[in-house]
């Protein structure tokens, strides 16, 4: 039991699956290459770490052995993302993972805080259940992608779901389903390149397309570090003196002085590129991220070893 002197440890990068919505979505996700490799066998013990995800006992059992007393629970968008579907069954998809978190928060309110999945395809139908995660379900975090059917978040259809959130004071996690380039399904490229290449085009897409401007006040958390983006922003803010038509809609700013506007989860797994974020958006902007089941298996550890107090 952690001792009242000591800060809650708090995990915002952990996944769950649902059984029903996992099944439905086999051979439909980046898992599989989007259905080029059907049936593909995971990596060697990954199908047992991946069970522990339906399981909140076994999820709470793996909290207690690594010191985190609370984690923000998200339903797995790389192993069931439902983008595939329909927008009416994606909707149907979304739902049965939102009354799980629901359902797990109620069951274990001082272990976890449920997020909410949402049909991204269509912003309406989105918006709704953005609604109904929030006002029924007492869920604070919305669960989302880095772009659907090849359209990013800052591109104007979705300003309707931006001022959604920032009228509901949603928290925003963002989290990739998986770059669908063909070139990155081999050697698990979508991964270890992709996702960073996701998240980055998205922080991006957001700031060019003036959302962040729009409502300095959104709370939104990238996963992975934010990917590429701070560690890239000489060339970024060179552009804007070569060309200033490009931060039209920023307000004339450049993209680096949005780096604080947004949150970074810490699951980059080398030190000097964690000094490198620390450094540049402070502590007060990094949230820790286990990426649990699969990143790392000591994740408060692994940031003491980084030297950090």
């Amino acid at each position: 039991m952690r001792h009242a002197d000591l800060p809650l440890v708090v995990d915002f990068h952990a996944h769950t699956l649902h059984p029903e919505v996992f099944k439905a979505s086999t051979n439909k996700t980046v898992f599989t290459g989007f259905g080029a490799r059907p049936g593909a066998p995971p990596r060697p013990g990954i199908e047992q770490i991946m069970n522990r995800q339906f399981d909140p006992a076994l999820e709470m059992e793996d909290m207690d052995r690594r010191g985190v007393d609370m984690a923000v629970i998200h339903a797995n968008l790389v192993q069931q993302g439902t983008s595939w579907a329909d927008p009416q069954t994606d909707l149907e998809l979304c739902k049965k993972c939102n009354d799980q978190a629901a359902d797990w928060v109620a069951r274990h309110p001082k272990r976890f805080v449920g997020s909410i999945v949402l049909p991204l395809q269509d912003v309406k139908l989105a918006i709704g259940e953005l609604e109904r995660g929030v006002k029924a379900l007492k869920l604070r975090v919305a669960n989302i992608s880095s772009s659907y059917n090849g359209v990013y978040l800052g591109d104007p259809v979705y300003h309707p779901y931006w001022e959604a959130v920032n009228a509901l004071g949603v928290t925003v996690w963002i989290h990739p389903e998986g770059v669908k380039d063909p070139w990155f399904q081999n050697y698990s490229l979508w991964n270890s390149l992709g996702q960073s290449i996701e998240e980055t085009k998205c922080m991006t897409s957001l700031i060019y397309e003036g959302v962040l401007t729009r409502y300095p006040e959104l709370k939104i958390v990238i996963a992975h570090g934010g990917g590429y983006f701070p560690h890239y922003l000489g060339r970024l803010d060179r552009n804007t003196v070569n060309r200033p038509d490009t931060v039209r809609n920023t307000g004339g700013k450049t993209p680096s002085a949005f780096l604080r506007s947004f949150y970074y989860d810490t699951c980059v797994y080398d030190p000097k590129v964690f000094q490198v974020l620390l450094e540049r958006v402070g502590a007060d902007r990094l949230v820790m991220g286990s990426d649990y089941p699969v990143g790392e298996q000591d994740p408060v550890q692994w940031i003491r070893d980084t030297g950090v107090t």
